[in-house]
């Protein structure tokens, strides 16, 4: 049966992004970037929200270069083998479909039962990309995974990894250090 993982590199005081909207502090070194290619294979649909499909793009052709780290080279064959479904109420529907890679297609709305359905026939887990987006799916007890890698890092501010007002019972199912001091944890969402 597929789960609904929320991934996400964090710094230590949890956000994703800082306040200026840089994330360079999350690039993953080669071997965090080996461990994140190996928790994404078995992902068969991203669900991303705008932003984060913006950022994730460059995948179309990042990974093309013979001159291109190994790591990197998965990982680009990772993520275009796998659907994705973009979340925007902005996005025009016409110009999305004439830029949007293969295998892409876009949502107006999120809608949880959809997703719990997409979530239930899903060959493959399904991963949710973003905070904003996956702040729906933790409210609507969607997500039966957390899988945070934690960089050693103190940003002060910018886009929080969890929403404010959301509760939720975590059991450890996993944890891993890295010699960059980053570290992985994975949680299973309910007590």
């Amino acid at each position: 049966m597929a789960r609904l993982l929320y991934t996400a590199i964090a710094s230590l005081d949890g956000y994703t992004v800082d306040a200026d909207g840089d994330f360079s502090w999350a690039a993953p070194d080669h071997e965090v970037h080996l461990a994140v290619n190996d928790l994404l294979r078995g992902v068969g649909i991203y669900l991303y929200g705008r932003r984060i499909y913006e950022v994730m793009t460059a995948w179309e052709t990042m990974g093309d270069d013979e001159d291109d780290q190994p790591a990197i080279r998965d990982f680009a064959r990772v993520w275009r083998g796998a659907d994705k479904v973009v979340y925007s109420s902005t996005l025009d529907p016409a110009t999305f479909a004439g830029t949007a890679g293969p295998r892409t297609r876009l949502e107006q709305a999120f809608d949880p039962q959809t997703v719990r359905a997409l979530v239930r026939d899903a060959e493959a887990d399904v991963a949710i990309g973003g905070p904003t987006l996956a702040a729906h799916a933790l409210r609507a007890e969607l997500v039966d995974d957390l899988q945070l890698f934690l960089v050693p890092v103190v940003v002060g501010g910018g886009t929080a990894f969890l929403p404010d007002g959301v509760r939720l019972g975590l059991r450890l199912l996993e944890e891993r250090r890295f010699a960059s001091g980053v570290v992985f944890l994975r949680y299973a969402v309910g007590s």
